[in-house]
């Protein structure tokens, strides 16, 4: 972190290039797709993306970094857990979570925020990072802030 800026800066300037991009443009996919990439851009995580809710599913969509996991079940992993529980997740070892998918070797902590449209999440955004204990407060606050942002360029479910 110490060749970022402040993270309440970074999360500020975050803000000011999403909000332009998410106005202009009613494409779904397109909005994650520059979202993930603004986050990685400016934080330089592990790994940015998206995963939507296709049935019983949450299925790979939109991210910045190596290949994932394509497919992951409800209530399994981190993904899985913020899918069923409607809740942010945060975790600061991903190595102790029971039941951890490792798309990765190299991810260490994660944070998952449920995106919800009418009480119903179509999504989850998922952020992994090669430290440990990396997410905090701030963290859930600006990116469920992202959520809320991006949950009117979702379809009804």
């Amino acid at each position: 972190m110490s060749a970022r800026l402040d993270r309440s800066e970074s999360y500020k300037s975050l803000i000011h290039r999403l909000e332009p991009l998410l106005a202009g443009e009613s494409d779904l996919i397109a909005n994650l797709a520059n979202t993930a990439a603004e986050i990685k851009d400016i934080f330089g995580f592990w790994w940015v993306g998206f995963y939507l809710v296709k049935g019983e599913e949450l299925v790979l969509g939109p991210f910045q970094g190596p290949v994932a996991c394509t497919r992951i079940p409800r209530g399994k992993g981190v993904c899985g857990a913020a899918w069923e529980s409607k809740e942010v997740v945060v975790v600061p070892d991903v190595h102790h979570f029971p039941g951890h998918i490792a798309c990765s070797a190299a991810s260490n902590s994660e944070i998952v925020v449920p995106i919800l449209v009418k009480g119903t999440v179509v999504a989850v955004l998922d952020i992994d990072s090669i430290e440990f204990d990396d997410f905090g407060p701030e963290d859930v606050r600006y990116f469920s802030h992202i959520a809320r942002m991006l949950r009117p360029k979702f379809p009804l479910p």
